[in-house]
């Protein structure tokens, strides 16, 4: 049983490859079920799924510990400490609202799905071809999501203008990009700090991806010699082996 826990969370096979994409697609479903949750009052089938969807979260985490070669560096890392706070919180109903944002952390598991890199790079050509503009994305929803449970944690009961999650994320959005109505403001030193915050980190998440989409910093031209495939924009020869190489150009940078 062990054996084949190992091989399902590290081995190169078509079932391992399988299992690890199933766990993509339930950190995705997770934080799905976070975001949905939050818009509606908390209700006893909402605590069973949060009491389901913490132990296996709690297995998932128990196993990667026991795989890992170098525990006490994988105790340091913040993805490890924001699945630790996810688990408390979907373990822990009767803590109540007050650590409810502490599910949006589950966020930060998708960084994990980086490992998976090589294998998207294989199965889709969509991801070859679009590879920064999806991780700049995700590196932007991942900051979204968890500034905005963060906001709406502290500010759900004494902020009368975020009611919900919605709310909090409208705020969050109209900040980030720079729009700022000014029809939702936050209160206090705290909530000041958290505007600032979004501002300086999402605003430059926000123009990296902005960036990669109208004038990405590499060109992906396969070069036929030694394999490297990214390349200046502007390149007439590959930097690593000084072949020639023909990037489709409008004849203008």
């Amino acid at each position: 049983m062990l054996e084949k826990l190992r091989s399902l969370y590290l081995d190169d096979s078509p079932s391992a490859h399988a299992f690890r994409y199933g766990l993509l697609i339930f950190d995705i479903g997770t934080v799905c079920f976070v975001i949905a949750t939050s818009f509606v009052p908390r209700a006893p089938i909402v605590e069973i799924i949060d009491a389901v969807l913490g132990l296996l979260i709690l297995t998932d985490f128990l196993i990667r510990t026991w795989l890992e070669p170098d525990r006490g560096r994988f105790l340091l890392r913040l993805t490890t400490w924001a699945d630790i706070a996810a688990i408390v919180s979907f373990l822990l109903p009767i803590a109540g609202e007050g650590l409810g944002f502490l599910r949006i952390l589950r966020t930060l598991n998708l960084l994990r799905t980086y490992r998976l890199l090589a294998r998207l790079r294989q199965d889709f050509r969509y991801f070859r071809d679009n590879e920064d503009v999806i991780l700049a994305a995700i590196n932007l929803g991942v900051f979204l999501f968890v500034m905005t449970g963060l906001i709406y944690a502290t500010q759900v009961g004494i902020n009368p203008e975020i009611g919900n999650y919605a709310d909090a994320l409208y705020f969050t959005v109209t900040t980030l990009t720079t729009t700022g109505f000014g029809d939702i403001t936050l209160t206090g030193d705290w909530g000041r700090m958290l505007s600032v915050a979004v501002m300086i980190f999402g605003v430059t998440l926000f123009l990296r991806l902005l960036q990669v989409l109208f004038r990405p910093s590499k060109a992906r031209v396969t070069c036929g010699t030694c394999g490297l495939f990214l390349h200046d924009p502007d390149a007439v020869h590959c930097k690593h082996c000084g072949t020639t190489i023909h990037i489709p150009t409008e004849g203008h940078v």
